[in-house]
């Protein structure tokens, strides 16, 4: 083996650069969190080449001193945390002092620099193998000017790895645009080749701030996103989520941000999928921009070299926290609440006096009169009402009380057996009637559920499962949660359960597999919502056989209890299975089929 020496402050600085500059997006990332980390109202970024050529970003923060700027180069220096117990409660974005290094190292850096309102700067650049600092005094007004030119000029094995200058572009572009999802604050502007990209205005109200979100994420987003903020043990959630209905076939659209940091986390995937699990249609991924606030000390940000990742110090409750947040808010999307339903708001409009008989009930009855011959007169007397002058005709009910309508109006017909036409205060609804009564039946057999609890039933012959040991210590130390779950597992062995009993819904099922996945979540997250999912999946496919069918005649009583029903049931807006139980179509948009006013 070689002897064992020292690296050169140059090799290891650009072994550092390895992790911290991987592409001209990288550096931005780094240079712009400085920029926010010294309290920037305004910062500019400048890109020529997709970053290669040049990569400029101005700011008007703090500046840096004259004594401080030869060490802001040096590796490993910083101005955000002095000892251990600093980095246990980060509140900056940057914090290890070694970007500016490494950038450094692999480019051809200048600082510009001015910590005064009033009064010459410093400029400094770098470059070399001795990555030597050089000052000189600069005009410059307060904040910090950071130039980095030829990136990878000095290690052009790396440089062949870059993609194309679109591509490396789009890379910047990303990061600036999560950064400006999570610093309302601040105004960003971004020039590419000499032309302004971007340029997003501070925003204070929420109001603005969803502008700019509608700019970052689409108007499309925004117009199917609801707001939320929720706040409970010390943790505040708040952003917008966007519908069920508005999914997508990627994760393409998921900003999650903790402290203004953006983050990719698999608890958080996890609590966001559990919260959209009963509504999501299978292989979709939902769509939001949310940010959670907690105590600087209750979250790790040390943990990845790019972080991107974090570790919280209580992650079952963070996890919790944000699976009931959004479940709740998922489920107290009604129709009305949305733009999907039109402009009006969901009211306590009391129904016509009829006699409301609950779609719900298996006794009711479906008929219908049978079609007679052909009335020729007497349809010619209903068109001829056409014929009588405007002013002559009466109004409808529907139009005189357009203001006090409910969010799905009031059911007019029925197309096929299949969908139920209403009119609201925005124009037409169409109603999937078997979805929307899937969706109902499902949740009332969950509140059933939830109110009577599981019921057990005991097996003729216990089942014998081989287990690991550890699976089988946990099996007899959680024994609680099982039997609260509808089971009774008992130890046989160092490496063997008895099941004895299971839930009655489960008893035609094939229990060893998801006893089994229960034991390995137990044992590797210490909690586990399978046997939930399972139980939910069969009340679905329940609630799926004892919904109205195709083809079945209903009444307009019948209809608009139905309807009635969806604006009163949680997470209506979707069936069992994920697909929509309902749309709206405008006034202006049933206009636009028939070129009115043109």
């Amino acid at each position: 083996m070689p002897k064992i020496h020292l690296l050169s402050p140059r090799l290891a600085n650009q072994i550092a650069a390895g992790e911290v500059v991987e592409r001209p997006a990288s550096v931005i990332k780094e240079l712009l969190e400085n920029s926010i980390d010294s309290g920037a109202s305004r910062i500019e970024i400048d890109v020529e080449s997709g970053g290669v050529k040049l990569m400029r970003v101005r700011d008007n923060g703090c500046g840096i001193g004259e004594e401080d700027l030869p060490l802001a180069l040096s590796r490993h220096a910083t101005s955000k945390i002095e000892q251990l117990d600093d980095l246990e409660a980060v509140a900056t974005l940057g914090f290890r002092g070694e970007a500016l290094a490494s950038i450094s190292s692999v480019a051809r850096l200048a600082i510009a620099t001015n910590d005064r309102d009033s009064g010459p700067g410093w400029k400094a650049e770098a470059e070399g193998r001795d990555m030597a600092v050089n000052l000189a005094p600069v005009a410059h007004p307060r904040g910090t000017t950071v130039e980095v030119r030829d990136l990878f000029f000095n290690t052009p094995a790396r440089r062949k790895f870059l993609r194309t200058e679109t591509t490396e572009y789009k890379r910047i572009d990303e990061i600036l645009r999560k950064l400006s999802l999570s610093h309302f604050d601040i105004d960003f502007t971004l020039r590419n080749n000499g032309k302004v990209a971007h340029q997003f205005r501070a925003a204070g109200t929420q109001l603005e701030q969803e502008r700019r979100v509608a700019a970052i994420c689409g108007p499309a987003f925004m117009e199917n996103a609801i707001y939320v903020d929720m706040e409970a043990a010390g943790l505040r959630l708040w952003g917008w989520v966007g519908l069920p209905t508005f999914s997508r076939s990627q994760a393409d659209l998921q900003h999650f941000f903790v402290n203004g940091r953006s983050i990719r986390d698999k608890l958080v995937t996890h609590a966001v999928r559990q919260a959209y699990q009963d509504v999501m249609y299978h292989g979709r991924h939902p769509a939001f921009v949310l940010y959670l606030e907690l105590n600087p000390a209750d979250v790790d940000v040390n943990v990845h070299p790019t972080k991107h990742e974090v570790r919280f110090r209580d992650s079952r409750t963070v996890h919790d926290f944000l699976f009931r947040s959004l479940h709740r808010c998922v489920a107290d999307i009604r129709p009305g609440d949305s733009n999907q339903a039109g402009d009006s708001e969901p009211t306590e409009t009391p129904l016509p006096a009829v006699d409301r008989s609950p779609v719900t009930q298996a006794s009711i009855s479906f008929s219908e009169k049978s079609p007679g011959p052909n009335r020729v007169a007497e349809q010619m007397a209903v068109y001829g009402d056409l014929h009588v002058p405007e002013t002559s005709i009466s109004p409808s009910p529907l139009a005189q009380t357009d203001e006090t309508l409910p969010p799905l109006g009031y059911a007019i017909a029925q197309l096929k057996g299949i969908y139920i036409l209403a009119e609201n205060a925005a124009g037409l609804v169409l109603v999937d009637m078997h979805a929307a009564h899937e969706r109902i039946t499902y949740e009332r057999m969950k509140q059933a559920f939830d109110a009577e609890g599981l019921m057990s039933q005991p097996l003729l012959v216990p089942k014998t499962l081989a287990v690991s040991q550890a699976e089988a210590d946990t099996a007899e130390e959680q024994s609680a949660v099982f039997e609260s779950l509808g089971f009774q597992l008992q130890r046989a062995g160092p490496e063997s359960l008895l099941v004895r009993q299971v839930p009655a819904l489960l008893r035609d099922a094939d229990v060893e597999p998801l006893v089994r996945d229960v034991l390995s979540d137990l044992v590797s997250h210490s909690n586990s919502d399978r046997i939930r999912e399972h139980l939910n999946e069969i009340m679905a496919n329940m609630a799926c056989h004892c919904s109205v069918r195709a083809n079945r005649k209903l009444s307009i009583v019948e209809m608009n209890a139905l309807l009635r029903d969806m604006e009163a049931t949680e997470r209506s807006g979707q069936c069992n299975h994920g697909r929509p139980t309902w749309t709206q179509m405008s006034l202006g948009e049933l206009d636009k089929l028939f070129l009115r006013g043109r």
